[in-house]
């Protein structure tokens, strides 16, 4: 039996304020046509992605800090069942949400980020979450856990719009490097990097169909500041740990800029096993092109 200690738990609610600010900075420094710019999230615009945003931070307000539930349409029996529920809620919110002028969504954003930072930071990190993190087969999950997803949530869809609008180059550089128009303003290792670290706790859901032999083990290597190491041990059942341990029968090394969109349908798997190296077991290496660490 192999001697590791499995990942440990992430604390991310401090990290809301500065990555809200920044969206607010870059929000304010949208142009009109800016705003119905096309990003990488299917039918949705920039405006779109913003109005999710605010959506689901009220949402996160109601149902989280206060409660409040909607009825769904029927019941959830299945995780389809609840992949169409929050579909359907995210397209209603949308479509509600984008007819707000942008000062208008930009202040409520502003509200609710504020209230939802004090909520995350009174929650105690190990009580469970209301609901389960999905995509990493969790029916029960820690405070902390959930947090995190959110985190992930609000971050990736804040890069879709970074993605979307780009860098001008009409903004002082000055306005750039504090976070307004950067590309790379939220992908710190602040921020960043414990976006990847939640992604990679979706491994040992995703691979629990790969029958390997005990001992066996996966190194996931992201390129960059924000980057490092995690490793997928095969025991009784897959482990995620951030040490090496087994025998490593495949190494996948991804780099930054495109980790984020591989595990939040932001590029199609053709194109990001283009920028991907495996070594050793390339079926095992290339299951984690398929894995996803969001609800869809």
């Amino acid at each position: 039996m192999a001697d590791f200690t499995p990942i440990g738990p992430l604390l991310t609610a401090h990290l809301f304020p500065t990555l809200d600010a920044r969206l607010i900075d870059l929000l304010r420094s949208l142009t009109p046509d800016e705003w119905e710019r096309q990003t990488i999230a299917p039918r949705w615009t920039v405006k779109d992605v913003a109005a999710h945003l605010l959506d689901t931070q009220l949402r996160k307000l109601s149902f989280g800090r206060d409660g409040y539930m909607p009825s769904p349409p029927g019941a959830i029996a299945s995780d389809r069942d609840l992949v169409s529920f929050i579909d359907r809620l995210n397209a209603e919110g949308v479509t509600v949400y984008r007819r707000l002028s942008p000062p208008v969504l930009i202040a409520w954003m502003e509200q609710t980020s504020r209230e939802a930072a004090s909520y995350y930071a009174s929650l105690d990190p190990f009580a469970p979450a209301r609901i389960g993190v999905s995509w990493a087969g969790e029916s029960i999950s820690a405070n902390w856990f959930d947090v995190a997803r959110e985190l992930t949530e609000r971050w990736h869809h804040q890069q879709q719009i970074r993605l979307a609008v780009g860098e001008r180059a009409d903004v002082a550089p000055e306005a750039s490097a504090n976070g307004a128009r950067s590309l790379r303003a939220i992908m710190t290792p602040e921020l960043y990097h414990p976006v990847l670290d939640c992604f990679m706790r979706a491994l040992p859901f995703h691979y629990r169909s790969m029958s390997t032999p005990q001992g066996t083990a996966i190194r996931i290597h992201v390129t960059g500041d924000c980057g490092g190491d995690w490793h997928l041990y095969r025991g009784d059942v897959w482990v995620l740990t951030n040490e090496p341990v087994g025998t490593i029968a495949a190494t996948v090394t991804i780099p930054e800029d495109i980790a984020w969109r591989i595990f939040t349908k932001g590029i199609a798997r053709e194109n990001a096993s283009e920028h991907i190296r495996i070594t050793g077991n390339a079926a095992l290496g290339d299951h984690v092109l398929d894995m996803l660490a969001i609800v869809g």
